[in-house]
């Protein structure tokens, strides 16, 4: 009877969220096996956890970079470092996603700032609309997988694993999916004959090089001095910190400081300088640091509208996982995740089997449900067969997020294909089609990575999670 009052409710119109509690709560009432009070616990018993104050500072921090002039500092460095290349804007397109990925967390907001600038310059540079929209939107993809991520925290608090493991665990699938996207790019380029869009200049590689090779080398010698020769972490880190800035002054890097927010993060949380969520803390404060006291590309009103902007996201995912949570209670007390478990169990105990199955369930509901509703219905149906059929938490919450960011460029409820199309000005039907032939990189990441766990857990396992 639940799933039927849910479905019936979502096919009515209503927002999911409302639906999955509404649901609830009317079958509590129909029912009477607890009483109507039940729904409003379970609700606010869903979003008092201590990871999840980690969502309201990685979308201040998002906001933050998106609002403070960022956007185009990242687009000139991926300009200077690939726009040589033929079809040059292309892998500009995923370079900068790649960079703005480790400081929005979402894909939505990816496509939103960075999209803007890309889809505008490579239209000004000649290369198909439609092109431009669809290297935009799989790029995007990359916002949630590459740290941080806001779904990575929401199925960390679900599944109860690691935010850190998880943050390490979508490195090297973010790297994976932008060199397959690059390949993409470099295809379509040599069809269409296109040559690089600006000369190749080597000082002005060199400098991006340059920069490049300070954000490896920076957080590698501090990471060498903390555990190597044993210095006390909190001076060696601040130390780091005044010298980097004093480089950036010296020199005026165009995005070293901006491309340190997941470096900071992932290495505050691997030598235990911080916990993920103070982490999400600290990279707002580095964001707002650099946008209103290093460039001055932020004023206080920009802030305050920011500050709004973050309040209303974070009270939209606050109250989509509180409905959620008493949504997944009534699923386990009603049976239903154990009969779904019983269901899969006795169809297959392979778990490549299992992990198909899996992925086509993820991608299907990912067109009609937004990530942080999915995952927090899914989560208590799936996460109990993998654990018994021995599939890791950790690399199946990549798959999973990974599958529902797939999701998010298809109709009826992609909300990256809508932003693109009034973006890029298209019909939603143009930007589908547009976006198609980039599903073959995207899935054929799922694939490798669905099959091959140890790209995503080598690091973890490495870093000791």
């Amino acid at each position: 009877m639940l799933k039927i009052i849910f479905l019936f409710l979502m096919a009515s119109g209503l927002p999911v969220a409302i639906a999955m509690a509404g649901s609830s709560l009317l079958y509590i009432l129909i029912s009477g096996n607890q009483p109507g009070l039940t729904v409003i616990h379970r609700m606010i018993g869903g979003i008092d956890s201590f990871p999840l104050l980690a969502v309201p500072f990685f979308i201040l921090a998002g906001n933050l970079m998106n609002n403070a002039g960022v956007t185009n500092r990242i687009y000139n460095f991926a300009l200077a470092l690939v726009g040589w290349l033929k079809g040059g804007l292309g892998h500009v397109n995923v370079v900068g996603s790649v960079i703005f990925a480790g400081m929005s967390g979402t894909a939505i907001a990816d496509a939103a700032g960075l999209g803007t600038v890309e889809i505008k310059a490579m239209k000004d540079h000649g290369y198909d609309l439609e092109f431009a929209v669809g290297v935009t939107a799989a790029s995007a993809t990359l916002g949630p997988i590459i740290p941080p991520s806001l779904p990575f925290v929401i199925y960390a608090m679900m599944a109860n694993v690691s935010v850190g493991a998880l943050f390490l665990a979508g490195i090297l699938p973010g790297v994976l999916m932008a060199l397959l996207m690059m390949v993409t790019v470099a295809y379509f380029a040599h069809k269409n004959g296109w040559g690089g869009d600006i000369k190749f200049s080597s000082s002005r590689f060199g400098r991006a090089m340059l920069e490049l090779g300070l954000v490896i080398a920076w957080p590698l010698g501090t990471w060498a001095l903390v555990t190597k020769l044993g210095l006390p972490a909190q001076p060696v880190v601040f130390g780091a910190i005044v010298s980097l800035f004093a480089l950036d002054r010296v020199f005026r890097f165009q995005a070293v400081l901006p491309i340190m927010t997941p470096v900071l993060l992932i290495g505050g949380m691997t030598t235990g300088l911080f916990t993920p969520t103070e982490g999400a803390i600290a990279a707002s404060a580095w964001a707002l640091f650099l946008g209103l006291v290093w460039y001055r590309t932020m004023t206080f009103k920009m802030f305050v509208k920011v500050s709004l902007d973050t309040v209303e996201t974070t009270a939209t995912v606050m109250f989509i996982v509180a409905a959620a949570s008493i949504f997944g209670w009534m699923l386990t007390a009603t049976g239903v995740t154990a009969q779904i478990a019983e269901w899969v169990l006795a169809v297959t105990q392979e778990p490549w089997l299992f992990l198909l199955m899996a992925n086509l369930l993820m991608l299907f509901v990912g067109c009609f449900l937004e990530p942080t509703a999915a995952i927090t219905i899914l989560v208590p149906i799936l996460l109990p067969i993998c654990l018994k059929l021995g599939v890791d938490p950790v690399h199946f919450g990549l798959v999973m997020v990974l599958n529902l960011m797939i999701g998010l460029l298809h109709p009826p409820m992609g909300m990256v294909l809508f932003v693109l199309a009034r973006v890029a000005k298209l019909s939603v039907e143009r930007t589908t089609m547009a976006i198609l032939p980039w599903l073959i990189p995207l899935l054929g990441s799922l694939v490798v990575l669905t099959y091959v766990p140890s790209i995503a857990l080598w690091l973890p396992r490495t870093m000791g999670f």
